[in-house]
């Protein structure tokens, strides 16, 4: 029977159970008789989906599906798949792993200079290295970078340095963005890394957009990686997102850090479902999901991640487990939602460093004492340009109605003329000796 008897068949016998419920007669044997004749593996000819017809009723339910599995190289005590062993050498490694501890370290003295009242706002990366190192590792520095606001090492891995990581924070006018953005909203056009926003998944959609205009360049070779947390695949901008990445084959790694909390809020209460990953296949997106404690199962998956990207020109939803280990943000108190055992437990045996450091124990890589002596200068370094970054002038405070527009609009010099006079009229309020003139 060719298609399109099947179809006129199959609109006949729609035709007859209308005519029956015009007679309030359920047909229920019309209709089974109708549908039994039809072949149960012909595709549907209907544009919005290809799929065969059957003749039950049957839901399709969660459970129908398996989760999709998580890629593990390494595991707590450092032992390696010997099939996925990435056999990087071991100035590589060392690499990975100091730049995780440099993270680590620096990230527990911001954090007390925060409580301090030295700066406004912090947020740690700990239990998260191995995503963001695994991840920065596999990438080549040409490759776009949009975070969110978790994402550090990748800075650290593609050269940030501490004095610019202190500087963004402290908001001074050595800060790349002129002290005109939250601490911990880094951003690097040098590194190829685009400005933090703090709304949730407004990078998203753009990091699409960006892997489009990339898929329209003659010879492109270079992708986009956009990194967000569960959470913010809860924004309707994650699924606007997800989509256009879809249907318009972009070349671009949507790369979820899924933590376990979306601030105070554990993940099984943000969604239903087979996690952040499960959302790939109903989107028609690539899909893999990984250990993201385990910095080689990152830095294995992200390397094929990018060459089928770059190859096929579509996008891959890269899922990195992973347990946020300190609180959310200075602004948060994670004891109040979590317990102290738990926590104990991801920041010590399934803690990426330790992993990592058991790894490279194995291998006959690792030395206490070099290690001590590495940690101990890193904590130096940290405290001497925290001295130095907070004793920095502020930029011109001018310079908030600056960079809006390419040329400053008549509005904006009205109130910035106005603020001129304000300022003149209360000086004491206003310490201007801590401002560039």
């Amino acid at each position: 029977m060719s298609a399109l008897r099947q179809i006129h068949k199959v609109l006949r016998c729609s035709s007859n159970v209308a005519a029956g419920l015009s007679r309030n007669i359920v047909p229920i044997f019309n209709a089974a008789r109708c549908s039994s004749n039809v072949s149960s593996d012909h595709p549907s000819m209907f544009p919005g989906a290809k799929a065969p017809f059957v003749s039950e009723p049957n839901f399709t339910l969660p459970s129908d599906y398996s989760p999709i599995p998580i890629y593990r190289v390494m595991d707590a005590e450092g032992v390696v798949n010997p099939s996925q062993d990435p056999n990087l050498d071991r100035d590589f490694v060392t690499k990975m792993f100091r730049d995780m501890v440099l993270l680590n370290t620096m990230d527990k003295i911001l954090y007390e200079s925060q409580r301090q009242g030295r700066i406004s706002f912090y947020m740690t990366n700990f239990g998260e290295e191995a995503s963001h190192i695994g991840s920065a590792a596999a990438l080549e520095n040409r490759d776009w970078i949009y975070g969110q606001y978790r994402e550090a090492g990748v800075l650290v891995w593609r050269g940030f340095t501490i004095e610019q990581f202190i500087d963004q924070c402290y908001g001074n006018v050595a800060d790349i963005g002129r002290g005109k953005q939250m601490p911990v909203h880094y951003g690097s056009k040098d590194l190829n890394f685009v400005t933090i926003s703090s709304p949730l998944s407004t990078q998203m959609p753009q990091a699409v957009g960006a892997a489009y205009a990339m898929k329209r360049k003659p010879n492109n070779d270079s992708i986009v990686v956009c990194y967000f947390g569960e959470g913010a695949a809860s924004e309707g901008d994650a699924h606007a997102a997800f989509n256009f990445a879809a249907t318009l084959s972009c070349p671009v790694i949507l790369f979820c850090r899924n933590n376990g909390f979306a601030i105070s809020t554990p993940s099984h209460e943000q969604y239903c479902g087979d996690g952040i990953a499960g959302r790939g296949p109903a989107y028609g997106i690539a899909t893999i999901r990984v250990d993201g404690t385990d910095v080689f199962a990152v830095y294995n998956a992200m390397k094929k991640a990018r060459e089928y990207v770059l190859r096929e020109n579509k996008p891959i939803v890269f899922e990195a487990m992973a347990y946020r280990v300190g609180h959310h943000s200075t602004s948060d108190d994670s004891t109040a939602y979590r317990s102290a055992e738990e926590i104990e437990i991801w920041n010590t045996t399934e803690h990426p460093i330790s992993k990592l450091k058991n790894y490279m124990k194995k291998k006959g890589w690792f030395n206490e004492d070099e290690e001590n002596a590495f940690v101990k200068d890193v904590r130096k370094q940290v405290l001497k340009q925290i001295s130095v970054s907070e004793k920095k002038l502020k930029p011109n405070w001018r310079e908030m109605f600056q960079d809006v527009y390419h040329e400053m609009p008549e509005h904006l010099k009205e109130q910035m003329g106005e603020l001129e006079k304000h300022v003149e009229a209360h000086p004491d309020f206003y310490p201007l000796k801590n401002f560039k003139a």
